[in-house]
């Protein structure tokens, strides 16, 4: 997303919001970030964002449709690019580690539960809780 992309939803075109906007699109496997994330990485490139700017500019890009926070059970929020797809999530109840997945069967059959209880489906989500075998096995309570 450029600059223009900013004014197009509305946004002025800053520094920080060009900074922000580029983090979250070069995070890669890794996308889902916390607000302290993103500023972490922010002071590694030497910029000069406090961290409010950081939760000011993810949450107006949310508000534009940019970004999607999500809420898992460990009540922190991370952050992702709103690129239009549906997907769900897998998350490691140990080291919060955020997997994406796409089940064509869990799909049809969300579209199956809503039709059959008479709702006109507009959007889900699906999180699966669990712990990473790799996990497991660093303090021995699981096997490989």
């Amino acid at each position: 997303m450029s600059g223009h992309e900013l004014k197009r939803v509305g946004l002025k075109v800053t520094l920080p919001r060009l900074k922000i906007l580029q983090i979250l699109e070069s995070a890669g496997d890794q996308h889902h970030l916390t607000a302290e994330d993103v500023y972490k990485i922010l002071i590694e490139q030497g910029e000069e964002v406090g961290l409010a700017t950081v939760y000011r500019v993810l949450t107006q890009f949310e508000q534009a449709g940019i970004v999607r926070r999500l809420n898992f059970e460990n009540n922190i929020s991370v952050f992702e690019l709103d690129t239009g797809d549906n997907h769900d999530h897998l998350v490691c109840l140990k080291s919060g580690f955020v997997k994406e997945f796409v089940d064509p069967v869990i799909e049809d059959r969300i579209r199956d539960i809503a039709k059959e209880n008479g709702y006109n489906l507009s959007n889900h989500n699906l999180v699966i809780y669990g712990t990473l075998e790799s996990e497991m096995s660093k303090d021995g309570r699981g096997r490989k």
